[in-house]
């Protein structure tokens, strides 16, 4: 009978080995051992770094435009150019009335007198003194003036005047002329008793209504080229403007050279 020999250490059959068996503290040859494996050499990262060799996440790429900024000079330069033409026409408007309305004003008779009445009127070549006369279409009337203090004429108007003044409607009737001021006796008849009325004015002057044809036209046309001129002076200094932010806008927005 045969017995088989058993290694006092525990272990197997004569020819096993005996080193690493399952249950002992130290690993085997070869085995693994405790603990996380090991990375190799070159391949280590850094906790919360990019690789060697890399720029940072972002680094170098567009950041976008810059803030939009408001173009200048703004559009109110334009509404308020425009707003004081409407202003000058309003002026002009205003400044020819007035013109026109001072002139007739000025011409009016202040005062009548009844045909066949001998009335003393002051009469200076200044003034450009006139007869006017308030009666009916086609009445015919002859006035006389005295010659003293000096030389009187009386001469037809050239054109037809008519003014209103206090609700009365005064037609030019003569033209005077005297060589120098004074006292004059003035006397006027109508033919066949027509009723009528006289009274010493003046001619409507002249450059009172040139004066109120160049408010007229003279103060808008300022304004409208006022209101060209800053119009165009704007509108191409908010498109230079514009222009030069576009340009801004483009170089911010330029990946830099990292990021290339």
């Amino acid at each position: 009978m045969s017995n088989d020999f058993v290694s006092p250490s525990g272990g197997g059959p004569s020819g096993a080995p005996g080193h690493g068996a399952p249950g002992h503290g130290a690993p085997g040859y070869g085995a693994p051992g405790h603990g996380a494996p090991q990375q190799p050499y070159g391949q280590q990262q850094h906790q919360g770094a990019p690789p060697y060799g890399y720029a940072p996440p972002g680094y170098g790429a567009p950041q976008g435009p810059s803030p939009k900024t408001k173009v200048k000079p703004g559009i109110g330069w334009i509404v308020g150019a425009w707003l004081v033409f409407v202003l000058s026409v309003i002026v002009g408007i205003a400044g020819f009335a007035g013109g026109i309305f001072s002139a007739i004003t000025d011409a009016a008779p202040t005062s009548s007198f009844q045909p066949g009445q001998t009335v003393t009127v002051k009469l200076d070549p200044a003034d450009k003194p006139a007869i006017y006369v308030s009666a009916a279409t086609g009445t015919k009337f002859e006035c006389q003036i005295q010659g003293d203090p000096g030389a009187v004429r009386l001469q037809q108007p050239s054109l037809d005047q008519t003014v209103t003044s206090d609700g009365v409607i005064w037609e030019l009737a003569l033209r005077v002329g005297v060589d120098k001021a004074g006292d004059y006796p003035l006397t006027c008849t109508t033919a066949e008793g027509a009723s009528a009325k006289f009274g010493v004015g003046k001619e409507i002057a002249a450059d009172s209504v040139v004066g109120g044809a160049v408010a007229l036209f003279a103060v808008p046309g300022l304004g409208f080229l006022l209101a060209v001129i800053v119009t165009i002076v704007v509108l191409v200094k908010r498109s230079g403007a514009r222009k030069r932010q576009a340009a801004a806008a483009g170089q911010w927005g330029q990946p830099g050279p990292y990021g290339r």
